[in-house]
């Protein structure tokens, strides 16, 4: 059966759309899911930056663990595998000796908290990571370090998640943050996927939340360049 998916990022997001959001079938947050609130509530899977201080600061304070966005959720997705990171280590100390933790590796502690609390547990592959720099680099970046966290789970949901008839639609991915990466390739990556109909952006009031799940388009949830 067809689902509706919802990728939420941490960015602006109207209000009037967090009950489109919660009727869709499955929708994904990231990080401390700070996406609550005006981006809804539901949440089924956590995408996580497992690596380097945002993976260290999930895990050690306590916030995070009792966040209940983060106990609601049924899965727990690692963007970053372990062994490429890994052997980004040597290479990022002479190119960037300040991220000298970048790669510090926590996805073990991931998957404790997720079996611990009954969770589903995927680790984004390294092809899936390379696949997504291969795509980015038509958009001639700068040089960067990563894709971002949303940009990977977005990769993996359109590559290796979705069933056939899903319709993906992504909010709150404002293409700025951290220096080092790509944004402006990024917009223009999710630019192009939308152009071909393989991802929408979601827009229009949370009245027609219902529409989603009886998958009726009807012109009242409708793609947008991004």
């Amino acid at each position: 059966m067809a689902r509706t998916i919802m990728i939420i990022g941490n960015g602006e997001i109207d209000a009037g759309l967090a009950g489109t959001i919660d009727a869709a079938d499955l929708v994904m947050r990231f990080n401390d899911c700070r996406s609550v609130g005006n981006g809804g509530s539901k949440t089924d899977i956590i995408a996580v930056c497992n690596t380097g201080r945002p993976g260290k600061k999930m895990l050690e304070e306590p916030g995070w663990k009792d966040n209940p966005a983060v106990l609601a959720a049924s899965s727990i997705w690692c963007v970053r595998d372990p062994e490429r990171f890994n052997a980004m280590r040597v290479p990022l100390s002479v190119s960037h000796p300040e991220l000298d933790d970048f790669c510090d590796d926590y996805t073990a502690g991931f998957a404790g908290f997720a079996d611990q609390t009954d969770k589903t547990f995927h680790v984004i592959s390294a092809a899936t990571h390379d696949r997504l720099d291969r795509e980015i680099a038509a958009f001639a970046p700068p040089p960067y370090v990563v894709p971002s966290t949303g940009l990977v789970a977005i990769a993996e949901v359109l590559g290796a998640f979705q069933r056939k008839g899903d319709r993906v639609f992504v909010v709150g991915f404002s293409h700025h943050g951290w220096e080092w990466h790509p944004w402006d390739a990024e917009r223009q990556w999710m630019e192009s996927l939308t152009r071909q109909g393989k991802l929408q952006k979601l827009e229009f009031s949370d009245r027609y939340g219902d529409l989603i799940k009886a998958g009726n388009r009807d012109g009242q949830i409708r793609s947008q360049n991004i």
